[in-house]
């Protein structure tokens, strides 16, 4: 970057607009009022109010303040050092040394301070690199063309002429100096304000006897001196003398001076001294949560999982259901912290994330013979000869052979209308809708065939003599919302079945799934709309053909090319329809739109509720379980008699599963298959699942309702007693402790594989991990050790994060993740580490390095191999980075999620100023800016694009930050746009 001229400011590059904007948004600072008309400066006078670094007037008042590094003495003028080093250690890696209005990290021997001034990284022995311990720059090394290296000072420090060592200024910790710094030829040289006297260190400084003795006599207050008061106060009091005794301010009167206070001070008895008020002590200082006293104010914090307002006094609960990847599925927002839950099917691990329940791992699923799991749910199968029991989990004998035909549940219709294609998908049976239907929405008709892996955008299966096809399509629609509401009548009136001579397209399906989902909305340039979202429909059918089609001429795998070419052309027809708006749904005798263009908006109308929704109140609630939509009524209704409904938002009722046997049944509104009645309870069953029931005999137990079998113990076991509804009730020869099962051949317990875990005793069998989940060892007891071992993060151009295996959960054990970050030419890298977890009692086993190349000579970034709950920002030393991070098979912790941004190379001396500055780091507000996912989302959305910093409002703007980070980057911008006076 090029030199201003001296005296020249720098043109305003885009991305210091933003800035400038923000910095000059800053409301005035807490306490001050509009005052009196007349107001006495008290700080215009040759002592500066008294204060010995800044001396800030309010109305009818002042107050004095300090450095950065400083702290206001009891006397409310006086500054003295901060000893950084006492808390925390100074967010120094290793060792933190107190120096005067500052502090300096330094590392142990082998190890070299980062760029960040705080963490530290190994030194290597050899080449010629920063990383040789002789490259010999003071503070910070660079990189140079041909092998060499160039140094550079940390902010406050100008390099020396040697190019190597750097020399102290006042800009950094007031160049060491208690009061008064000037910078010289030599370096700082110190001075003391008139009141006080300087230490032979040539730095502190020291209260000067005459003065102090003075003080002291004025606030003498024996009996004997009581007449030799009274002559000083008639004779020579005067606020020209010793300030007339007072500790602030000194105001003649007529009956002699008057002493007053600053704020935060309160005068004594004496008339003369004043006193440090504790704020905290009157309605906590006016703090929601935490006061903190300090000389002259207070401080307010706040519990974890809330933050400080602007106004410093305020918190507010920290929603993280509002930031991005909180949680897979659904998360639940409380005062302070949050919940994750997962939706039916899936099981929650690592805190927040979801896997796939594998129920068939628990007692086979509940299924009588084959269990197979899908994603989400899982499936009962019977051999061959069997048929699946209406409670989907039994199977019973097949008399008289497999039918010779299946009737549709799904029928497709196409056929030309107004110059195209129209189409039309019919349901008959088997209709459930997913749930949340405003912008995607999922409609399954019919069941499934349990064969082949329904996944697969074709797949075709063969079992005995029946075959298989499924297909699955999708379209990309440009714009417009998924919408099930139902259709408007077309001029020439809509009709559910085209007549048979006009259709082009007539199948029959098995199965039909039908989803609708909305795509990501394209932004719109400076002063043009956003443009409409796209829109992706899926279309998934399965069909089955039988040995009775086959003929002499076309056996069944014939068959199935002839209905495969026959599905080619529906879904040609299909696509037609769609991208006209011509597909339609038809769902209980309900003619439905399957999707609609955006209307302009001067079109726009109060949208109806969705199918399954009816209004409640002023917007749409989904029918509740136990009700369905009727499509005729426009309304949610009881499920009728020998019916009953167990989730929201349905269109149809099932059919209890005994419906000739009205007498068992319960009142309408059943919710559960169990309110049809009849059901024989877990521990008995019966030939069909009803009524009347037999117990289980002993050595079987049923731990459901409505089956028509027990399972058996196994080995022989014995039940404590009849009707068992557990194995617990089986009489093992051994209790078996978690993270083992029951093994009834051996009739020994055996350790859970790994990828498996058991949380209770006396089990027989052992958990899956969720999804794609193991665990480090076998043996497990607790999901919390399903662990997912695949390296996370999003790696962008312009914004990404990257995060530890199974983060916030433990990371597991034995893993080796890398990632690499590429900016596009001419962008530089700026890297947060809000927190970061890892065991230092396994001698640095697990460690994340950031460094130019995978090569341990490169140029080390950063590197750590210990928990760090102090945030840091760091912008990399080389253009590129390649991030290692590795852990051994002891301790686990959290690990870290740390996200990073590029930005214009222009404005490297900037970054880096801001975030090598102690400052940003000193105040626990500071240090909370840096934890806020939203904030930093917020500050990375603006370094990487400025142009988007006009997406927040300047109100947004002046909320998101406290008054000191303002400051913090006033400075710091001013100082790049003008870097010489």
């Amino acid at each position: 970057m090029g030199v201003a001229g001296r005296g020249c400011p720098r043109a305003a590059p885009a991305l210091l607009l933003p800035l400038l904007l923000l910095t000059a948004a800053v409301p005035p600072d807490r306490g001050r009022a509009a005052g009196p008309p007349e107001d006495i400066d008290e700080c215009e006078n040759e002592l500066n109010g008294g204060c010995v670094h800044d001396c800030l007037n309010i109305p009818g008042n002042y107050r004095c303040t300090c450095f950065d590094g400083f702290m206001l003495a009891h006397d409310g003028h006086n500054c003295l050092d901060v000893d950084e080093c006492l808390e925390n250690n100074g967010g120094c890696q290793h060792t933190c040394l107190n120096v005067v209005g500052s502090y300096e990290c330094r590392c142990k021997e082998g190890f070299f301070l980062s760029d960040n001034q705080h963490t530290c990284i190994h030194r290597s022995e050899e080449g010629l690199s920063c990383m040789n311990k002789n490259h010999g720059c003071s503070h910070i090394c660079k990189e140079a063309p041909k092998g060499s290296v160039a140094c550079e000072c940390r902010p406050g420090f100008e390099l020396a002429k040697n190019q190597r060592d750097c020399i102290l200024t006042c800009n950094h910790g007031n160049g060491g100096c208690q009061h008064s710094c000037e910078d010289t030829a030599e370096g700082p040289e110190c001075s003391c304000h008139p009141q006080y006297k300087m230490h032979s260190d040539g730095r502190s400084c020291l209260e000067r006897e005459d003065i102090a003795l003075e003080v002291m006599e004025s606030n003498a207050t024996s009996v004997a001196d009581g007449d030799k008061r009274v002559k000083r106060r008639l004779l020579m009091e005067t606020c020209a003398v010793n300030n007339g005794g007072c500790d602030r301010t000194c105001k003649d009167t007529s009956t002699g001076v008057h002493c007053s206070c600053p704020v935060g001070f309160t005068l004594q008895m004496d008339g003369k001294t004043c006193k440090d008020i504790d704020e905290c002590q009157t309605r906590n200082g006016g703090c929601d949560h935490f006061c903190r006293n300090t000389v002259g104010s207070f401080d307010c914090s706040c519990k974890k999982g809330f933050k400080l307002l602007t106004d410093e006094k305020s918190c507010q609960d920290v929603d993280e259901c509002s930031l991005d990847r909180t949680c897979d599925h659904s998360c639940i927002n409380h005062p302070g912290t949050f919940t994750c839950a997962c939706n039916e099917g899936y099981t929650l691990y690592g805190f927040t994330h979801c896997g796939d329940t594998n129920e068939c791992s628990v007692n086979n699923g509940g299924c009588q013979q084959i269990c197979v799991n899908t994603v989400g749910s899982h499936e009962c199968h019977c051999h061959s000869g069997y048929k699946l029991h209406w409670n989907k989990k039994d199977c019973v004998e097949v008399k008289g052979g497999l039918p010779t035909s299946l009737s549709p549940h799904v029928s497709l219709q196409c056929g030309k209308s107004g110059g195209g294609d129209r189409c039309f998908l019919r349901c008959h049976s088997g209709i459930h809708l997913s749930p949340g239907l405003q912008e995607a929405y999922s409609v399954t008709c019919g069941s499934s065939s349990p064969l082949g892996n329904k996944q697969q955008k074709s797949n075709d299966s063969t079992f005995g003599d029946v075959a298989t096809i499924r297909t699955s399509v999708t379209f990309k629609l440009n714009e417009g919302k998924c919408s099930l509401k139902k259709a408007e009548l077309f001029p020439e009136g809509l009709r559910p079945v085209l007549p048979e001579k006009h259709s082009s397209v007539k199948e029959s399906f098995r199965y039909a799934n039908l989803t609708c989902s909305s795509g990501k909305q394209v932004p719109g340039g400076p002063g043009r709309p956003s443009a409409p979202k796209e829109m992706f429909i899926t279309v998934e059918f399965e069909l089955e053909t039988n040995q009775k089609e086959v003929t002499v001429s076309c056996d069944l795998s014939c068959i199935v090319k002839r209905r495969e070419k026959r599905l080619r052309k529906a879904i040609r027809t299909l696509r037609k329809a769609a991208h006209r708006e011509q597909l339609h749904l038809q769902l209980s005798g309900v003619n439905l739109e399957v999707a609609k263009k955006s209307p302009r908006t001067s079109e726009r109308q109060i949208e109806p509720c969705a199918m399954g929704q009816d209004h409640g109140g002023n917007q749409c609630v989904s029918c509740r379980a136990g009700t369905y939509y009727d499509g005729a009524q426009e309304r949610c209704i009881l499920c009728p008699n020998g019916t009953f409904q167990n989730e929201e938002g349905q269109i149809t009722c099932k059919p209890c599963p005994r419906p000739g046997s009205p007498g068992t049944l319960k009142t309408p509104e059943a919710w559960n298959v169990s309110e049809c009645g009849g059901l024989c309870q877990p521990g008995e069953y019966s030939a069909d699942g009803f009524t009347p029931c037999q117990p289980c005999a002993r050595g079987t137990f049923q731990p459901e309702a409505g089956r028509t079998s027990c399972f058996p113990c196994g080995g022989g076991l014995p039940t404590k007693h009849p009707g068992a509804t557990s194995f617990q009730d089986c009489e093992t020869r051994v209790q078996c402790s978690p993270g083992h099962f029951y093994n009834t051949t051996t009739h020994r317990c055996i350790r859970c594989p790994a990828g498996t875990y058991q949380p209770e005793f006396g089990k027989n069998h052992c958990v899956s991990c969720p999804g794609n989940t193991t665990t480090d060892f076998d043996g497990s007891t607790n999901i919390t050790q399903c662990k997912n071992r695949r390296c996370g993060g999003e790696l962008g151009d312009f914004t990404g994060y990257i995060e530890s295996p199974n983060y916030p959960g433990n990371y597991p054990a034995n893993t080796e993740c890398t990632w690499t970050i590429n900016p596009p030419p001419k962008r530089r890298i700026l890297i947060v580490v809000p927190e970061i977890f890892l065991p230092i009692e396994d001698d640095c086993g697990d460690y994340l390095v950031m460094r130019k190349t995978a090569s341990s000579n490169s140029v080390t970034t950063y590197e750590t191999c210990q928990t760090y709950e102090r945030p840091i920002a760091f912008t990399s030393r080389s253009k590129r980075l390649w991030i290692q991070f590795k852990s051994n098979e002891g301790n686990s912790a959290r690990g870290f999620q740390v996200p990073y941004v590029t930005y214009d190379e222009d404005y490297q001396e900037l970054i880096e100023d801001i975030v090598r500055d102690g400052r940003l780091y000193a105040s626990e507000n500071h240090q909370e800016i840096l934890k806020d996912k939203k904030l930093i989302k917020a500050l990375f959305d603006v370094l990487a694009h400025p142009q988007n910093y006009f997406k927040y409002t300047a109100q947004e703007s002046r909320e998101m930050f406290p008054r000191s980070f303002i400051r913090l980057l006033r400075s710091k911008v001013s100082r790049f746009l003008r870097p010489y006076k």
